[in-house]
């Protein structure tokens, strides 16, 4: 079954200079979405002949103002978006007594306060048209408590549910707001934590001392593993999936 729906459709991006974001904007591309894909700087990404146009553009997702210029922009640049998808994160890894202020304020205006951001600029050219897709990239670890990542756990857990009740208030508008939730993945992020050459398989078997569940399927996502769960959420073939969490992730937190 092909995806459809994507094409000429403008797409927000943000969080695509690597990883999921990076992986999302390929996909997107090579189904006809004109996308505009964002990060704290301007993305670098591969300009493909017979593709459409891509926009490259620096955004901070923790400035609203900054936000709420750059959808102006698309919009009378470019043209109506049709689909945002929330990627952009960062990881606070340390336990609650650990942790000082500065990194827990970051932690949430990046992964909560810049969703919140994205959202309602996008809320709010999206409910005159009365349509579009969001998607948010939140984690499993929004749904399970994780041993030092409290900060990032409910950061994650905070944007999820803040997804959901924006697609309430949008759902009759048309509008479809919709959560993918990823396990451990094949990134920056993940690669980031490990302190030695065997860090994917003790991911994979799990680990009783911080109470953590290994991985069903045996191995880690890739990034395409996740953005291809996002295509699928912004697609005609779920038009009838709102407020949705979609968990990627191995069967990791035994639930789906």
């Amino acid at each position: 079954m092909k995806l459809t729906g994507f094409d000429g459709t403008i797409a927000l991006v943000t969080g695509a200079s690597g990883g999921i974001g990076a992986a999302l904007v390929t996909l997107l591309r090579d189904s006809g979405s004109i996308v505009v894909a964002t990060d704290i700087t301007a993305p670098v990404l591969e300009q493909r002949a017979g593709q459409p146009p891509l926009h490259a553009r620096a955004l901070d997702v923790t400035d609203s103002s900054a936000v709420e210029a750059l959808v102006e922009w698309i919009e009378a640049e470019i043209g109506p978006i049709g689909f945002g998808v929330n990627v952009a994160g960062v990881l606070q890894v340390g336990t609650v007594t650990g942790i000082d202020d500065a990194q827990w304020r970051q932690v949430f205006a990046v992964n909560t306060d810049g969703v919140f951001h994205v959202c309602r600029a996008l809320a709010r050219v999206m409910s005159p048209r009365r349509g579009g897709a969001i998607v948010t990239v939140s984690s499993n670890a929004a749904g399970v408590p994780r041993h030092g990542m409290a900060a990032y756990a409910a950061s994650k857990a905070a944007a999820t549910m803040f997804t959901r009740c924006l697609g309430l208030e949008l759902a009759p508008l048309g509008i479809r707001c919709n959560i993918v939730a990823p396990g451990s993945t094949l990134t920056p992020m993940q690669t980031g934590m490990w302190a030695e050459d065997h860090g994917a398989e003790r991911v994979i078997a799990g680990s009783l001392e911080t109470y953590k569940a290994g991985i069903p399927l045996r191995k880690l996502a890739t990034p395409d593993d996740i953005a291809q769960s996002v295509m699928f959420l912004l697609s005609d073939q779920a038009g009838h999936i709102a407020m949705s969490d979609l968990y990627v992730d191995g069967g990791a937190t035994l639930r789906g």
